[in-house]
């Protein structure tokens, strides 16, 4: 591989040409062909388009409106150890009937052939220095070099390494984000193969979370870390407004304390007063977990950092929906344990199962929400869905990782993946 830096503004270039300029940023590795940049025209732009940028009638920040054409995609690819998806990764890059314009994979304290295994696909490779705070703070070490050079015409894709996106992710997200109305474009994902019964249950629960997206007509709540391309823009207005105490987090792209840092951007977007959007066109799949073990983990993480990040920002407007959610999440796991033991004391009293007419009708609209929702599965998955204690199997289970991220983060434990 060629040996190159970052490229960055004359005045923060390290001058021995093979390392950022000071301790804590990337180094890089990249094929010869990578796309060159111009600074100076594009920290031009960047304070030209902050002059054009209004608030409209509504109170929600508008940006400039660019020729979707000439809009620059640069894609951001945290990894760590994924030389078994790398590849896959890449490939649904280069195969957008919109193509990104620089393709950078960061590796991120690897030890397999992840770094290699991109390079050979014709990605950008950079390998983080020193970092210790695992996703965050591999972007963020890019995105300091990089930001600077970008402007109104650029758009950062950011995606996580075990996803792959369908062919017209980049074309439909580029055209939104270029009417200047939006800050950033998510997508919407099913899973992967794999994980046998527990890895069904997700893809299950994924359709179902895209059928919501595509009834609120892309209105989500959580710009997803699977898949986001955001306006330069807007993430730089992000740094200034960390750096000027008007956000929480050091003054950088990601809040590194927070284990959920797609929720907290997200929450950040929304405060600055940008809109986000998850159209049903910019689709992806994405890998699931595949034990009882690390989906528990990974939902603890979700639910506990949800709950965290709403507590760093307060009771606002934008996040009182969000505390909303989080309150009938709660109610739903008093209900979901209040069924059961019904059940539990009708078999050990009665000697039979006999619900209260109450517990009955729950039962039944239970059993219909799982069968129509997951009706994109297929004939198949809804009449599995339709077997009420199979798909209780997940929705409990899920519960009890709801209620310990309630317990730790009511209890202040200490916030680790």
């Amino acid at each position: 591989m060629v040996q190159s830096t970052l490229r960055t503004p004359p005045r923060t270039q390290h001058d021995d040409g093979h390392g950022p300029a000071h301790p804590g940023q990337a180094r890089t590795s990249a094929p010869a062909e990578a796309p060159a940049e111009a600074p100076v025209e594009a920290l031009t732009q960047a304070r030209t388009g902050r002059r054009r940028a209004k608030i409209r009638g509504d109170g929600k920040r508008d940006l400039p409106a660019v020729d979707p054409a000439r809009m620059h995609v640069t894609v951001l690819v945290p990894a760590h150890n994924e030389e078994d998806q790398i590849a896959e990764t890449i490939v649904s890059l280069h195969g957008q009937r919109r193509r990104p314009d620089r393709l950078i994979v960061i590796a991120d304290n690897c030890t397999d052939r992840t770094e290699e295994i991109a390079a050979a696909h014709g990605a950008e490779v950079i390998r983080t220095v020193g970092n210790r705070h695992k996703k965050a703070g591999a972007l963020n070490q890019v995105l300091e070099v990089l930001l600077p050079q970008l402007g109104p015409r650029h758009a950062v894709l950011v995606m996580d390494a075990d996803s792959a996106l369908e062919a017209g992710f980049i074309d439909n997200a580029v055209r939104r984000l270029a009417t200047g109305e939006l800050a950033a474009v998510g997508g919407t994902f099913t899973g992967k193969p794999g994980g046998g019964l527990v890895g069904m249950f997700q893809r299950n629960e994924y359709a179902r979370y895209a059928r919501d997206v595509r009834r609120l007509r892309g209105k989500a709540l959580v710009l997803t870390g699977t898949a986001t391309l955001f306006r330069a823009d807007a993430l730089k207005e992000v740094v200034r407004a960390r750096r000027g105490g008007r956000l929480p987090g050091r003054d950088q792209v990601y809040d590194v304390r927070v284990l959920t840092e797609d929720n907290e951007l997200t929450l950040a977007l929304l405060h600055l007063r940008f809109r986000i959007l998850c159209p049903a066109d910019c689709t992806l799949t994405t890998e699931v977990m595949e034990t009882w073990k690390d989906l528990f983990k990974q939902r603890l993480r979700w639910k506990r950092g949800a709950l965290e990040n709403l507590t760093d920002y307060g009771w606002t407007r934008v996040t009182l929906p969000y505390w909303g959610r989080q309150l009938l999440s709660l109610i739903g796991i008093i209900v979901i344990f209040t069924y059961l033991g019904a059940t539990a004391w009708s078999i050990v009293v009665a000697g039979a199962l006999n619900l209260h007419p109450l517990w009955l009708g729950v039962t039944v609209i239970f059993m219909i929400e799982r069968i129509v929702t997951v009706r994109s599965r297929g004939g198949r998955q809804m009449a599995i869905a339709g077997l009420l204690f199979v798909e209780m199997i997940f929705d409990v289970y899920l519960q009890i990782a709801q209620a310990k991220a309630f317990w730790d983060a009511a209890w202040r434990r200490e916030r680790k993946w």
